[in-house]
Parts: C-alpha cells; structure tokens; sequence
C-alpha cells in the first residue's frame, strides 16, 4: 500500500526558495516589502510544489480582509470601467480585490452602500468625485482607513484624491471651439443637481467664453445621467429650436455627442461645416463616429492605476507624510473631424 503525499508546507517553499518562511508569507499575500522579482520566484516555487496559502487563516491572524471597497456611479460608463480595471491591475499585484458598490449618481444611495461597505472592514476605500452628503463625510472622516476620491481635484479632500479638474477639461474644449471661429457655442449636459463632474465641465466652459466676451447661456438638459445617444439627439432637437444659430455644442459625454451629431445629420445640418460637435470621454464609439468626434481624452485607466498604487503606499506606511495629497495629471484635448473639418 502506497502512503499518503503530504501537503506542501511554508517551510517547504521557504527551504526551496531559500528564504523564510515569513518572506514567503509576505509574497504569497502580495506585500510589497518583498521586492517584486522575489515575490514573482517565490510565487512560481510555490505552484510548482502544489503549495496553497490559507488566506482565511492569514487574515484571522492579521486582522485584514484583503479586498478595497469602490463606489461608482454607473456600471456601464466605459470611462469608469476603465478606471477600476486600472484599479484592480494594480491591486492584484499586492494581493487584493475589489468590492464594488454602485450609486447610480445618487448621493442618498452613495451614503447608503458606503456605511455598509465600511462594516465589511476594507482596507481601503476609493469614492468617486468630491461630492458627498454630510453623513457620508462624517463616514469617510471615521473611517481610520485610506480613503482616494478619484474624477476630481477637490481644494480640500477628505484623505486623498487621484484625478484632474473637470472645470478645466471644460475650458480646454471651449478654448478650441473658438479657436475654430466659432461664436455661438453651448453645452448638452445632465440636470444641473445630479451629474457633479459634468457641472463643472460646464462651469469651466462657460467660464472660458465669457473670459473672452461671447455669451454663455445655451445649456441644454439632456435628462438624468447616465445619458447616452438618444438622450444626446433628443438634446439637439432642443438646441436646434431654443438656438437655432448655434455654430459649436461640447457634450457631457462622447455618447451624447455620437446621439447629437445623428440627430444633425437626420436634418440635413453638416457637421463640422454648420455645426461643430464635441464630447468628452475619448470613447471609442466617438473615434468609429462620421464624422469622428473631437474629445477629452481623461486617462481613465491610468486614473485607477494610480489610485491602485496610491493604495499600495499608503497601506505600507511608505512616508505618507510626505505623499502629495492629489495625483494626477490634466486631461488632453483630442481633436478629430467633428470640429476641424
């Protein structure tokens, strides 16, 4: 009768690896105290021996629950998911995951899924912009525990932030939209109340042309976000009756404006000749568009990259004292046919 394999132990992959066995524990869990290359060796050492770390014996001694809470307010935004798969890439190289809560763009429902998010004891916690009911900052201000907010550049964040000023992504569209000689410029936006980063791409637009004397009252509303093609060629029926001389429209959204520029084109209305278009998002609907559409281009994977490897410095008590309270880097105008023709 043959005996029965023992099991790989730590000590077996530490002895393989020449190392010990806490080096091992702190590579398999993903600590970034072990340099990467060496958490990599170990990690293929251990595979090969058939070695499975008991992750919920690691966190009953350690106290973590390995996984960073996220809110976002919509699922199915490509800029957002683009940001928590940058999230996540990151975090998976230090041995943790996401647990994502969806708001819908709703504060009350933000406030909501955050108090039940922090009562399931992340390690960190990432929010999406800087707007929050006063109940969700008390929550954030307790938590004892990262907290980025991410899609914006607040003067006073609560603990981090990792994003860009959306006001001036704003103006840099307006700034090219009169560059092209455009004179009677609006804006397709959500409800003044509900898409906050969307206001205040608009607020920096109108900013932008008024600094140069052009009028900055065309502001059409599109609905509740998320809003996408139809809601945007609804709004250009709208911008076609309230301002029929409308030479140049930016939308929140690069979906909005693939909706507004059909919408055009059903009525006869060129574009760019007659009316330029513009959007924001650099989805990729916008880049397949005819004509393509001129965007801001947000860096969203790069946005969640970053916030992973904000999360990681900050777990591991990397001089957090001298980590810059905002990262980021501004957004880049990307001007295609909707515009320059």
């Amino acid at each position: 009768m043959t005996g029965s394999v023992k099991a790989p132990r730590m000590l077996d992959v530490a002895k393989a690896a020449g190392v010990s066995t806490m080096t091992v524990s702190r590579a398999l869990r993903g600590d970034a105290s072990v340099a990467a290359k060496r958490r990599k060796q170990i990690m293929m050492i251990a595979e090969e021996m058939g070695y499975i770390l008991d992750r919920g014996a690691s966190q009953l001694r350690t106290r973590k629950t390995g996984f960073v809470a996220v809110t976002v307010p919509s699922i199915n935004n490509p800029n957002f998911a683009d940001s928590v798969r940058g999230l996540t890439g990151v975090l998976e190289e230090i041995g943790l995951q996401v647990l994502l809560g969806f708001t819908d763009y709703s504060l009350e429902r933000e406030e909501h899924i955050i108090g039940q998010l922090l009562r399931r004891k992340p390690e960190a916690l990432v929010v999406t912009g800087s707007n929050h009911t006063q109940d969700t900052r008390d929550l954030l201000a307790r938590a004892s525990i990262p907290v980025i907010a991410t899609w914006d550049e607040p003067s006073e964040p609560i603990g981090y932030s990792v994003g860009f000023s959306n006001a001036y992504a704003g103006s840099l569209m307006a700034d090219h939209l009169m560059e092209t000689g455009r004179k009677n410029i609006a804006f397709i936006g959500c409800h003044r109340d509900t898409d906050f980063r969307g206001q205040a791409r608009a607020r920096g637009f109108f900013d932008a042309l008024e600094r140069k004397g052009l009028l900055c009252d065309r502001y059409i509303e599109a609905g509740k976000p998320p809003l996408g093609a139809q809601q945007g060629a609804a709004a250009a029926r709208q911008l076609l009756a309230a301002y029929p001389d409308t030479d140049a429209v930016m939308c929140v959204a690069d979906s909005v404006a693939f909706g507004a520029i059909s919408e055009f084109q059903r009525a006869g209305i060129e574009v760019p000749n007659r009316i330029a278009v513009a959007g924001f998002g650099a989805y990729d609907i916008g880049a397949c568009s005819l004509p393509p559409i001129t965007t801001i281009e947000p860096n969203a994977e790069e946005i969640g990259a970053l916030t992973g490897k904000t999360i990681g410095q900050l777990l591991n008590g990397e001089g957090t004292t001298l980590l810059s309270k905002h990262k980021g880097k501004n957004p880049n105008l990307v001007i295609r046919a909707s515009t320059a023709g």
